[in-house]
């Protein structure tokens, strides 16, 4: 198990006094059990520190921009980061991926490229905020927005799609996992429904780059947005943007800026993947993203997988056996990401995570975790419901904690209302 001391801290000379660790003190609780891993992921490998205190340390320059040692070097970290990710995402050219700050950020460049004059969109009604909330802002521009149903369990029929395709259909934008269920999307058959009829294929890959095997060319997909927090295992702040080749002609740059390459002109460039990074990039979280990525490739993604899916099954097989207690989605490792929601009849999730947390040291988050459509959809809005995400660390022995913890809860609850 992956402990951590909750001790209360000290910085520059103040206090940090913080109820809920106060009050796991007085319950006894001096360890944690991360499953918020669909926010973020934690722990984070030992190599991507260790990348990002060498390149602080040792390197610190400023990418592109002078051509002296230092600046050659960190070019080099940005670049040997894009290389990784190409080569985990099935991008043949590494030039093709632009970062950005997080997948959020890439989803507004490819949304708002691609719709700004105008024009129909098709999405899910499983989609997160990172894409309606775009969609929305767009429609009062003009731009209309077909929703496909999706089934209680979050899962789509490609074959849904079909009837709203119209002459002025510029993209389809679908998420390839639901942070809210962890249902698997049909990427590939979506990918080449869209191909066959000239459809860009925006994809939201925050949930599943890294966590599920991708290839952008065997899948067809036009445009890739990721973050590179979560199962990439690198730090907040890092993300980005795969564009199919000749995508970026249509979809012009958020920013404008200093890019380190034809600084003669006071245009933007025109090419990837300069056209879509101005400013000074985040060469300390990019050299850990890179470090967190290529512990992916040497682990591999599918291992990974493997061992995602095995807690995900042992999670909804003892939640399910709880009296009181509903799993929401597809309730099949293998169809869905370690990501698991859950409800408990008479309570509120802000309150079964709040005990989780203060009498168990368990993280979880409860809610509608940024994506109402989706809870509407499976039943669970307004209130939402609570999310356990295990991660590439997690043990066996988390879960079953977790599980515990949560059939005492219920127990408890029960004898409450039957007093």
């Amino acid at each position: 198990m992956h402990t951590h001391d909750l001790r209360l801290s000290e910085q520059h000379g103040t206090r940090i006094l913080d109820p809920l660790r106060m009050l796991r003190k007085e319950n006894h609780v001096d360890k944690i059990i991360y499953l918020d891993n669909a926010a973020t992921s934690w722990p984070k490998p030992a190599a991507m520190l260790e990348a990002m205190s060498a390149f602080s340390s040792s390197v610190g320059a400023n990418p592109g921009r002078s051509g002296h040692t230092l600046s050659i070097e960190a070019a080099r970290i940005v670049l040997d980061a894009r290389e990784a990710l190409a080569q985990l995402l099935g991008i043949r050219d590494m030039l093709r991926v632009a970062f950005t700050k997080n997948a959020t950020e890439a989803l507004n460049i490819a949304i708002l490229g691609l719709l700004g004059d105008g024009g129909h969109a098709i999405t899910s009604a499983m989609e997160h905020n990172s894409v309606m909330r775009p969609l929305r802002f767009l429609e009062s521009k003009g731009v209309q927005t077909s929703v496909v149903p999706c089934a209680s369990t979050g899962e789509l029929d490609p074959q849904d799609i079909l009837p709203l395709i119209r002459k002025d259909t510029k993209a389809v934008i679908i998420t390839h996992a639901s942070n809210v269920t962890g249902t698997i999307m049909p990427i590939a058959r979506i990918g080449a429904l869209c191909r066959e009829r000239g459809i860009v294929l925006c994809v939201d890959a925050s949930q599943t780059a890294g966590a599920v095997p991708i290839d952008v060319e065997a899948m067809n997909l036009d445009v890739l947005a990721f973050t590179g927090h979560k199962a990439l295992l690198g730090p907040q702040g890092t993300g980005g943007l795969y564009l199919r080749k000749g995508l970026e002609s249509r979809i012009p740059p958020l920013m404008h800026g200093g890019t380190g390459s034809r600084s003669e002109f006071e245009t933007q460039p025109d090419f990837m993947p300069d056209r879509y990074e101005s400013g000074t990039p985040n060469t300390i979280g990019l050299a850990g993203l890179g470090a967190g990525v290529r512990y992916l490739l040497e682990r591999g993604v599918d291992a990974v997988r493997g061992h995602e899916m095995g807690l995900t099954a042992r999670l909804i097989a003892g939640l399910s056996s709880i009296p009181g207690v509903t799993v929401h989605g597809v309730r099949d490792a293998a169809r869905q990401t370690a990501v698991v929601s859950f409800t408990m009849a008479g309570t509120r999730p802000s309150d079964i995570v709040l005990f989780l947390d203060a009498d168990h040291g368990i993280m979880a988050r409860p809610g509608l975790h940024c994506a109402p459509s989706a809870h509407r959809t499976i039943g669970t809005f307004p209130d939402g419901t609570v999310r356990f995400s295990p991660g590439s660390f997690t043990t066996a022995s988390e879960i079953d904690a977790a599980i515990q913890a949560v059939a005492g809860m219920a127990e408890r609850m029960d004898k409450e209302n039957m007093a």
